[in-house]
């Protein structure tokens, strides 16, 4: 019995519910060979008990059949996600965070974030979804790979599709290809409550959510539907996506959300010949930014090919290339995010109730001017 004989069996054993195996996820470690026996560590993503079991029971058939005698698989596997203690008003209990990925303007790879992120929370062993509340710009069924896939229905209720180890709902696996939306603000709003209450999500620790640009309906209505655990503004190191994203993250204070901290896209540029970064758009200038809204950059994400292509293809860079630098990136901005969201719970959670609208049923309390439960400034919402 050799290493590499035991490396080839335990190739076998793929990760469940992924197409990868645990060798490849680079999860075997601390392989000891003894004559037959054979022992190993599998460290795992997944807090989930039952993947564990089939981990363990599938690699000792896979290492028996080659000719091992005696297998010990000791699984080294995350503590169990800890329950949401938010309050208010919450149309989708099922979910126990929620975590909103919010930008100024468009263009600036807010729908590449929202799909790196939540996969590479999935990678941390969390139950996540993916709803793509962008209504009029719904890109994440490309970037997901299932464009072409529409979702089942179970009775009055919609079934997310599943990809790369999430659950996904978009309207543009809702609609015709091409077809475009001429919606109000009321249509909206309408939508994104129905993303939420009539979908059949799962018992999620976390759904993500990638929000239209700017700072309207869309969001004003998720954070009166759903306690939201935690903002992430997506910027550009441009001076003039600094100025909307600063508007993104002044809409989370005044809708009494925590901020998770800010992604900057496109902040540098890697050459694919030499590996050489270049900072062609400028990097890290969001800082003044962070600290003048007490958080920070969790991520500078890099101009890099792999991340168009997995995008334009539905192979997104943190699945199909994880050890890239934009993955990686990808990677440590998610267990940053989580690392917020779990001491968010821990000091108490987040509450709603006082950006619950006092208009009537339909109509923004942000478009006629009306006030919420708590104040009323001048001519804006009384969401603050």
């Amino acid at each position: 019995m050799t290493e590499e004989i035991v490396k080839s069996a335990l190739s076998k054993v793929m990760y469940p519910g992924f197409t990868k195996d645990i060798v490849t996820f680079g999860f075997v470690k601390d392989i000891n060979i003894d004559a037959t026996a054979v022992s190993f560590t599998v460290d795992i993503t997944s807090s989930a008990p039952e993947v564990a079991q089939q981990i363990k029971e599938e690699a000792t058939e896979a290492l028996k059949s080659v000719g091992a005698t005696t297998v010990n698989c000791h699984i080294q596997a995350p503590k169990m996600p800890k329950e949401s203690s938010s309050h208010g008003k919450n149309i989708a209990p099922q979910v126990k965070n929620f975590l909103m990925v919010s930008s100024g303007k468009g263009g600036v790879g807010k729908s590449t974030t929202s799909v790196n992120i939540a996969i590479a929370l999935a990678a941390q062993g969390l139950k996540v979804g993916l709803l793509d509340a962008d209504i009029y710009g719904p890109n994440v069924p490309r970037m997901m790979g299932v464009a072409d896939i529409k979702p089942e229905v179970n009775g009055n209720k919609v079934l997310p599709i599943k990809a790369y180890g999430i659950e996904m709902m978009s309207m543009g696996s809702l609609m015709e290809e091409g077809q475009s939306l001429i919606w109000r603000g009321a249509m909206i709003m309408k939508a994104i409550e129905q993303f939420l209450r009539d979908i059949l999500w799962s018992e999620l620790d976390c759904l993500v959510i990638d929000m239209p640009p700017g700072t309207g309906d869309a969001q004003l209505t998720l954070a009166q539907s759903v306690p939201v655990t935690a903002g992430l503004t997506v910027t550009t190191p441009q001076s003039v996506s600094l100025d909307d994203s600063r508007r993104s993250l002044d809409m989370f204070k005044k809708l009494n959300i925590p901020i998770a901290g800010i992604v900057e896209n496109m902040s540098g540029f890697i050459a694919p010949d030499t590996g050489v970064e270049y900072d062609i758009f400028g990097k890290g200038t969001s800082a003044p930014m962070a600290k003048e809204f007490n958080t920070e950059i969790i991520a500078e994400i890099p101009i890099e090919p792999a991340v168009r292509t997995g995008g334009d293809e539905g192979k997104p860079v943190t699945f199909f290339a994880p050890t890239s630098e934009s993955a990686k990136r990808f990677a440590t901005a998610a267990a940053s995010i989580w690392a917020t969201i779990e001491e968010i719970n821990a000091n108490g959670g987040v509450d709603n109730q006082s950006v619950q609208p006092t208009t009537p049923p339909g109509v923004s309390a942000c478009s006629t001017g009306g006030s919420s439960s708590s104040s009323t400034q001048g001519g804006e919402c009384g969401c603050s």
